[in-house]
């Protein structure tokens, strides 16, 4: 059973009463505007760089009795079927991946998958149809290394409840065949019982990078939902994990055991920006018209998603059946479109949507910008009455100004940055105070993507805020894109800025980093230290845009070495890569990174393509984990379960200190964010005051929430720069955000459903 809290009261009674999500007609065939025939679906895709088999393929072997069926509903024409029991199919190939296509309705049963005379998975064809549903992919896996593999199926002819011998078929194989970027380099990590003793542990453990696990979906947008489970959103594609016999486009994806469960989302999610509320609740936000002229309309449903708002309430148990996305367009939804907002929490727990575009594109243009926020739910901000708010900043701000970044400050403002500049906005007055502009013709958001970060807030110097942000381009963003290169160079700049007036007065600080990089992810460490990985060394965001482009991408020389960054080190000494392990795996647009809660990186995505593709820069599922030293090394823990801390109240925890003496002792709240395009909105490190006794701490909640919204949070205990695994609480009084019912009311009275059509 999925853990809940209270909602808001609008999703409350849509979530609560509507628990049996619809399920889109358009994946059984349906009219499009632009089309006239019902088209029906199949999930048989060979993506650019792959190579389909059909079932008459004499490289394809069999044993038993199978039967031989023709039709035009068939993967060339053809389909063999069996039910003879310990009936085989057998067929090798060389590549990185192999997809089993075929039938399933409810004569179908249980198979067994052997690659290179292996057992790998036991995959029921059974679905409760009466007709079947052809050409649907049965089974997949991508993680395989470059070589010459076997797989065999063989027909058990049964399942449970079944009276009679089941079937299986075969109607196609797709092999990935592997491209330079996507063969798999084996990553052992390092046995760390090798090193003697626990002080030269302490000082010595490596860093460790394993590639473990596979996203079933491309890894787009990305946030850990509890300890067990992370969200994964991507935009509509041939991914192969398959909900309700289409495509799914959303999974949760277990931690630890690294298994996933799709998610059924009814819109086109594509570059949609997300956000917890005070209570807990997920909202995914926006995304993109279905791109007809590429993919079939019939393929991927008719439902826009550039208004959508997509609950998913808390799901903190390890177990996800019953945890799903909900939307529902009609009565949730956003005043404006929007296709690359981003989405921070603000102090009352309420969701700040800023920014995007109308419509999908690439660089942003005066015809599609939305230069406005707007708020879930929706405000009344000084005769807003819910409807967008105009900021001149993201007018001031064209062209490269998607995805801007942005922070709650301690004191209830805003940071942004866009483009070259930045601003503080006081939302509660609408008034916008500019900053210095960001040195040296830097851009650092969208297609000019860098990353940013709050830096961590401390009680020790009343939280003064310090903005990081890096990587990013000096590409013009006048300059069109057949004037662009994937081989123009990105920028090694990060600059520093103090939000007090001494600070702003100073400007930025200016630091250079080991390796430009465009598109990279910023990940906040339990230790206060900051980790880069990801991104290029060469061109901008996006896809099939440029010169140059590799496969689709519009970026090149993908960097495959960490960068460790020490914010409280000497100017000059900050960065390193030293015992950075290396990947084999490029990961370029479409990129994501995030601290887990034991405290290690997971580290997935990449997909500078219009749909999956399997050629250089292809898409990506495979899931790497980068583990810091302190991983392999004694770790303190806390002993006692806290769920709720309230603003400025005390709480304690219960303690167990690693052998020896604890010189340096810290309790850490943190914000692991919601992740994509390497924004890593709402991601917050603050330090916590407390007392010690024998073996429990007194901990004091955060002052407000201005310091950190409330919402749920990850509690870390780090003595002598090593931390424990993150426990979960909850930051507040765990209510949902105030709701303005006639804000409300006004937006769903004065808006339609896609109106930008």
């Amino acid at each position: 059973m999925a853990l809940t809290r209270p909602l808001v009261p609008l999703v409350t009674v849509l979530c609560l009463v509507g628990t049996a999500l619809s399920r889109d007609p358009a994946w059984n065939g349906h009219t499009t505007p632009t089309s006239l025939q019902l088209v029906s679906f199949t999930p048989y895709y060979v993506p650019p760089g792959a190579k389909g088999y059909d079932s008459t393929s004499p490289l394809i072997s069999y044993k038993g009795s199978w039967t031989d069926q023709y039709s035009t509903r068939y993967v060339g024409k053809s389909l063999r079927s069996t039910s003879d029991p310990g009936a085989e199919v057998s067929f090798t190939f060389t590549g990185t991946g192999i997809e089993w296509f075929g039938n399933t309705d409810n004569r179908h049963g249980l198979a067994i998958v052997l690659i290179d005379g292996k057992p790998v998975e036991e995959v029921d064809t059974y679905s409760n149809h009466s007709m079947p549903l052809r050409q649907q992919r049965l089974f997949w896996r991508f993680d395989l290394l470059l070589a010459s593999h076997t797989i065999k199926i063989v027909n058990t002819a049964k399942r449970p409840g079944a009276t009679k011998d089941t079937v299986i078929d075969l109607d196609a194989f797709v092999v990935t065949r592997g491209s330079p970027s996507r063969v798999r380099v084996p990553q052992t990590p390092v046995d760390a019982s090798t090193v003697p003793s626990q002080l030269e542990i302490r000082d010595s453990a490596p860093w460790t990078l394993v590639q473990r696990g596979t996203t079933g979906v491309a890894a787009m947008q990305l946030a850990v939902i509890s300890p067990t489970h992370a969200l994964i959103v991507d935009k509509v594609e041939h991914n192969p994990l398959t909900v309700d016999g289409h495509p799914a486009w959303a999974a949760l994806y277990n931690l630890e055991n690294h298994s996933i469960k799709p998610l059924r989302i009814q819109s086109n999610s594509f570059c949609a920006g997300g956000t917890f509320l005070g209570n807990g609740t997920l909202i995914n936000v926006g995304g993109n018209p279905v791109v007809e002229t590429y993919t079939s309309a019939a393929d991927f449903g008719d439902l826009n998603g550039l208004q959508a708002i997509r609950i998913f309430q808390p799901c903190d148990s390890s177990d996800v059946s019953g945890c799903e996305l909900y939307e529902n367009h009609a009565r949730i939804r956003m005043a404006s479109p929007r296709w690359y907002n981003t989405v921070i929490r603000i102090n009352d727990g309420s969701a700040m949507i800023i920014g995007g575009s109308k419509k999908g594109g690439w660089i942003n243009n005066v015809t599609v910008n939305n230069p406005t926020v707007e708020y879930y739910p929706p405000k009344n901000i000084r005769g807003s009455n819910g409807m967008p708010i105009t900021l001149p900043f993201l007018v001031k701000t064209l062209y490269s100004n998607l995805f801007p970044i942005a922070f709650l400050l301690p004191d209830g403002k805003v940071f942004m940055a866009a483009n070259r500049d930045a601003m503080i906005y006081d939302w509660t007055t609408r008034t916008e105070t500019y900053l210095p502009q960001i040195p040296n013709g830097v851009r650092v958001t969208y297609p000019m993507t860098g990353t940013g970060l709050l830096l961590p807030l401390s009680p020790d110097n009343d939280y003064i805020a310090e903005v990081l942000l890096c990587g990013g381009s000096t590409v013009d963003d006048t300059k069109p894109g057949y004037k662009i290169s994937s081989q123009d160079p990105a920028s090694p700049q990060c600059s520093r800025l103090i939000l007090t007036e001494a600070g702003i007065k100073s400007g930025w600080n200016v630091e250079t980093m080991p390796t430009a990089r465009v598109m990279p992810d910023a990940v906040l460490l339990p230790t206060g230290k900051v980790l880069l990985v990801n991104g290029g060394a060469s061109g901008i965001s996006g896809y099939a845009n440029v010169l140059n482009q590799v496969g689709a991408s519009n970026a090149d020389n993908p960097i495959l070495t960490p960068t460790l960054y020490d914010p409280l080190a000497e100017a000059g000494s900050r960065f390193s890569s030293e015992g950075m392990p290396t990947s084999g795996i490029p990961r370029l647009y479409h990129s994501v990174a995030t601290l887990t809660p034991a405290g290690g990186v997971m580290i997935a995505g990449s997909n500078p393509n219009l749909d999956r593709s399997e050629v250089k820069y292809g898409t990506e599922y495979r899931v790497e984990w980068l583990n810091p030293p302190y991983m392999s090394q004694e770790r303190p823990s806390m002993t006692k379960k806290v769920q709720n801390v309230p603003f400025g109240k005390n709480f304690t925890i219960n303690v167990h200190f690693p052998a020896g003496d604890a010189s340096d002792v810290r309790v850490v709240l943190m914000d692991l964010g919601y992740v994509t395009h390497a924004v890593h909105a709402n991601s917050r490190m603050v330090y916590l005051k407390f007392s010690s006794g024998a073996g429990v701490l007194t901990v004091q909640g955060p002052p407000n929430g201005n310091v950190y919204p409330p919402g749920p949070g990850w509690l870390y205990l780090v003595v002598d720069g090593v931390p424990s695994e993150g426990m979960k609480i909850m930051v507040g009084d765990g209510r949902g955000p105030p709701v303005d019912e006639a804000a409300l009311r006004n937006v769903l009275q004065n808006t339609a459903v896609d109106q930008h059509n």
